[in-house]
């Protein structure tokens, strides 16, 4: 399995081209916009985009997804049904955040705690990690040691809890009950910024490490 990150939308969205190096099949998880620069990013990788995954319900990493679908004639999965109504505020969202208006949709399907989705040869495991938004899923590759995070957490912060539905104390859970067990050499791309390990974050976090969790 491989990716590249794709930086998309003037928030810098962490847009990722996930592909099987043997089908060459790819997904994106997270189109926020910039649309020829994904589908650049595909060419160049000599890799088709089958998929399309999204973490949570925000512009900065939706607004893309119905574009790219109608273009390729693919599906959008995700995320939980629980964002749903970020989904339908996506009008609302466009105004309030600068991006192109964007009608709302409903995916293909949603996805659930438990499920795999499949990319040719390579399978990854779908966590429900609500607090950023009550719908937000994480997306792991067990034998790459690798998750796509989202806006779950990021190197030295997490999620932000101001939004409407979003919980502080529904994040840490996330974090600590479903990403620390996963393993300290797990690597992680968030939604912005770089990308760390979660042993990184449970030692200097300022958040949630150890010893700020314990203290």
């Amino acid at each position: 399995m491989k990716h590249q990150i794709v930086p998309v939308t003037p928030f810098q969205q962490n847009c990722s081209l996930i592909w099987c190096e043997e089908s060459k099949q790819a997904a994106v998880v997270d189109p926020g916009g910039d649309i020829e620069r994904i589908l650049a990013a595909a060419e160049a990788n000599g890799v088709t985009i089958e998929q399309i995954w999204l973490t949570h319900g925000h512009i900065d990493h939706v607004g893309g997804a119905t574009a790219l679908a109608e273009r390729l004639g693919i599906e959008i999965i995700g995320p939980h049904k629980a964002d749903n109504f970020w989904l339908d505020s996506l009008g609302n969202q466009s105004q309030m955040f600068g991006f192109p208006m964007m009608a709302a949709f409903t995916p293909a399907r949603y996805l659930e705690e438990g499920d795999v989705l499949s990319l040719g040869k390579e399978r990854f495991e779908v966590l429900h990690t609500p607090g950023h938004t009550p719908g937000h899923v994480v997306l792991f590759h067990r034998g790459e040691k690798l998750a796509f995070v989202g806006d779950v957490l990021f190197h030295g912060s997490i999620g932000r809890t101001d939004f409407p539905m979003s919980d502080h104390q529904d994040l840490i859970r996330s974090i600590t009950q479903k990403l620390w067990p996963l393993g300290n050499d797990v690597s992680f791309v968030p939604g912005h910024g770089p990308g760390a390990t979660f042993g990184d974050e449970r030692r200097a976090n300022p958040f949630v490490a150890d010893s700020v969790l314990q203290g």
